[in-house]
């Protein structure tokens, strides 16, 4: 159907595409509330949109998944955001350490990206062995 190598290169593209939503969440999440926990805030708010953007393109263009029902729909966005969760760690642990040691939003942004790349780059694994089985490459 696909070659691995146009897989790859949708896969970084959606990748980039639910960074960049996710990000933008979070910028416009601290625009909106710079109050106390606005950090937390900005960063659940960001993962959710992520999640969601990456799902939807992941499960149609990666995996050709298509639910034949809700029940069937709900099981596998579940098992999508619970693999999601390891990787999220990640993502979060370089985003924050950034933050932590250099201490200005664009650094955060910087190990955010470093860490939503080899996050991904794990993800793909997992949701292909425990997500989407059935309709991988």
């Amino acid at each position: 159907m696909f070659s691995v190598k146009s897989i790859a290169i949708k896969y970084f593209i959606f990748a980039q595409l639910a960074m960049l939503a996710n990000f933008g969440m979070q910028e416009a999440t601290g625009q909106i509330y710079d109050g106390k926990h606005a950090l937390g805030i900005s960063l659940v708010v960001g993962t959710l949109t992520g999640l969601i953007v990456k799902y939807h393109l992941d499960k149609k263009y990666i995996f050709g998944f298509d639910a034949s029902n809700l029940k069937q729909e709900t099981r596998v966005f579940f098992l999508y955001a619970v693999v999601g969760l390891v990787t999220t760690l990640v993502f979060w642990g370089f985003e924050l350490g950034f933050w932590h040691l250099f201490g200005t939003w664009p650094m955060r942004y910087v190990g955010g990206a470093l860490g939503l790349f080899l996050g991904y780059a794990a993800k793909y694994q997992l949701d292909k062995r425990y997500v989407f089985p059935k309709g991988c490459p």
